[in-house]
C-alpha cells in the first residue's frame, strides 16, 4: 500500500513555532528564525513517522474575504501578525519548495480550504491523507481514509484523530462538525454560535436531528428560503425556550455555517515525491539554520 498524502497547515505551524521557540534563535539576517525552524522540524518529524507518498504545504489568506464579508467579527479579535513572524512568513513557501514539498496556496481563501479540497479529492480516489493542524473545522475532513494530527494539549506532541476520535472529542460525526460549529460557535475564529448552546447541547441536538437544518426545523424555524416553520418538536435537549432562541437566531446560525464551511478549490494535484534533503539543507544554511543543515546532510 502506498503511503498517505501528508498535508500541513503551514500558517498554524508558523504561528505555533514562532511563539514556542525563543527569539534568541537568530537567522543569518540577525532576526528570530524560530518560526521556520520549528515548522521544518515538525514537518520532518511527521514525514519520518508516516512515510508519505507525497507532502503538501498548504498556505492561504489569514482570513478569507467571503468569510469576513459574511461575519465581520471573523478573526477580528486576533492580534496583528508580529513583524518578526511576517518576515519569516514571506520566506516559508520558498523554503518548503526547496525541500521538494508541494506548495499550494489558497489565494483569497485559507489553507484549510486547500487541505479540505486535496484530502477530499484523494479520499474519493481511494487514497489516504494525514492532515496536520490544530483547527477544529478540519475535523470535518476526517473519514475512513483521512485522519487529523493535532496537539494533545499544551505539549509539543501530536495525536491522531480518526472517525471514532472525532466522535469522542466533539460528540458528533465528522460530517456534522460544521453544523456543530454553527450551533456552539468557535471562539478561536470569532464565530459566535447560538446563544445558550454549548458543545454538549449542540451534539445532543445533532444526534437527534441530523444536521443544522434538521435542528432548525425541529425548533419550528422558517426554512432557508423563508418557508413557514412547523410546530416545534421538543425533547432531547430542545426545550421550548431553546426552540425560541433557535427560531430567533436561525439566520445567524445559517450564516455561521456558511462561514465555517470549507470551500472546494481549483488547486493542482500533489504529485508523489520524496524529500530533497540536500536542497533543504542548502536553503536552511542560507537562512542561518546551520545545525539543521548539518543534520540534513547526515552530520
Amino acid at each position: 500500500m502506498s503511503g498517505p498524502l501528508l498535508l500541513f497547515d503551514v500558517p498554524w505551524l508558523l504561528y505555533r513555532a514562532h511563539f514556542a521557540l525563543p527569539s534568541s534563535i537568530k537567522g543569518a539576517d540577525g532576526e528570530p528564525i524560530g518560526a521556520l525552524l520549528g515548522t521544518v522540524r515538525t514537518i520532518l518529524a511527521e514525514i519520518e513517522e508516516h512515510d508519505p507518498a507525497a507532502v503538501c504545504c498548504a498556505f492561504g489568506s489569514e482570513e478569507a474575504t467571503h468569510r469576513v464579508e459574511l461575519l465581520p467579527a471573523y478573526h477580528a479579535h486576533r492580534d496583528p501578525m508580529p513583524d518578526a513572524l511576517r518576515h519569516r512568513w514571506d520566506q516559508a513557501q520558498d523554503l518548503c519548495a526547496a525541500f521538494g514539498w508541494a506548495v499550494r496556496d489558497g489565494g483569497d481563501l485559507e489553507a484549510d480550504d486547500v487541505i479540505g479540497t486535496l484530502s477530499g479529492r484523494r479520499s474519493s480516489h481511494g487514497g489516504r491523507s494525514v492532515v496536520v493542524t490544530a483547527d477544529r473545522d478540519l475535523m470535518a475532513c476526517v473519514d475512513e481514509r483521512t485522519v487529523v494530527r493535532r496537539p494533545a494539549g499544551r505539549g509539543p506532541g501530536l495525536v491522531t484523530i480518526d472517525v471514532d476520535g472525532v466522535q469522542e472529542q466533539l460528540g458528533v460525526r465528522p460530517d456534522q462538525v460544521t453544523d456543530l460549529i454553527a450551533l456552539r460557535g468557535d471562539q478561536s475564529d470569532g464565530i459566535p454560535g447560538v446563544p445558550g448552546i454549548g458543545a454538549k447541547t449542540a451534539a445532543r441536538l445533532l444526534a437527534r436531528h441530523g444536521d443544522l437544518e434538521g435542528v432548525l426545523r425541529a425548533a419550528g424555524a422558517e426554512g432557508p428560503d423563508g418557508e413557514p416553520g412547523g410546530d416545534p418538536v421538543h425533547g432531547d435537549g430542545l426545550t421550548p425556550r431553546l426552540a425560541g432562541t433557535l427560531r430567533e437566531h436561525a439566520a445567524d446560525a445559517r450564516r455561521d455555517h456558511a462561514v465555517a464551511l470549507l470551500h472546494d478549490l481549483d488547486v493542482d494535484a500533489v504529485p508523489d515525491g520524496r524529500t530533497d534533503r540536500a536542497g533543504g539543507a542548502d536553503a536552511a544554511e542560507a537562512l542561518g539554520m546551520a545545525r539543521l543543515a548539518k543534520e540534513l546532510r547526515g552530520g
